[in-house]
């Protein structure tokens, strides 16, 4: 599929879509507390979702069983939820979503920790989104994709966490996962050139230990291979004339 640029009516549309998104994670983050289940989570955010007059996009795509992917400390991404894992004090939680409205799709992800967590794993969690703001201030039209991928990996290479790299950020519009792939590690070439109107999902994932990675027997659950924590943060941005916008922050 090639790269799209969004028409000023589609851009409209996109915004309500991460807005309605912006919401759906903030009335999350409010429910979340030791004692919860991942499937409890999966039902309240379809439950938010479908209020909105929404539906979500993450629901049978490609097989996948739920609405929400909840993925728990060592999980990095695609958790599916289940009755039987019940969220605990110490706990940091991936929250990964997404919603279509009228065709159009937005996608965004949060950590979060449960109660009182280690200051290692809050550490995580602050560099994973400062990495991402680091990233997108090179996504700016004449600036090339993978000046996103290196300003992220710059900013992450002092404090020596691993980044994932069989995951990475990608476009997205009429379809969830649109291009162009945006990796969160470092590119030798420069990629192509940014223009107005590309809608991006930019999602660095970091680990606190390698950066390798393993799925597990439901062919959906990303875990890190050594058992060290993970986090997750990720924006449907919008390139414009000037500065970024980021359509899916409260």
């Amino acid at each position: 599929m090639a790269v799209t640029v969004k028409s000023e009516r589609e851009i409209i549309l996109m915004r309500e879509s991460c807005r309605l998104l912006a919401v759906v994670h903030r009335e999350l983050e409010e429910k979340l507390r030791p004692g919860m289940t991942t499937l409890d989570i999966d039902a309240l955010g379809e439950k938010i979702i479908r209020q909105l007059g929404c539906v979500p996009n993450f629901k049978n795509y490609n097989g996948y069983p739920a609405s929400i992917c909840v993925s728990v400390n060592d999980e990095v991404v695609h958790g599916i939820p289940s009755k039987n894992r019940v969220l605990n004090e110490g706990d940091i939680v991936s929250l990964d979503a997404g919603l279509i409205y009228k065709g159009y799709h937005s996608d965004a992800a949060r950590t979060h920790g449960i109660g009182e967590i280690s200051p290692e794993a809050a550490k995580l969690i602050d560099v994973t989104r400062e990495s991402f703001f680091a990233g997108i201030k090179m996504a700016r039209a004449g600036n090339h994709l993978y000046d996103i991928s290196n300003a992220i990996a710059s900013y992450v290479r002092p404090y020596g966490y691993g980044i994932v790299r069989e995951l990475m950020g990608h476009g997205i519009g009429t379809s969830l996962h649109e291009e162009p792939m945006i990796p969160n590690f470092a590119q030798r070439r420069r990629g192509m050139k940014l223009q107005p109107g590309m809608t991006l999902a930019i999602e660095p994932m970091l680990n606190m230990g390698t950066p390798d990675v393993e799925w597990l027997d439901d062919d959906w659950t990303v875990v890190t291979r050594d058992g060290a924590i993970s986090a997750h943060y990720e924006n449907t941005v919008l390139i414009t004339d000037g500065e970024p916008e980021i359509l899916t922050l409260y």
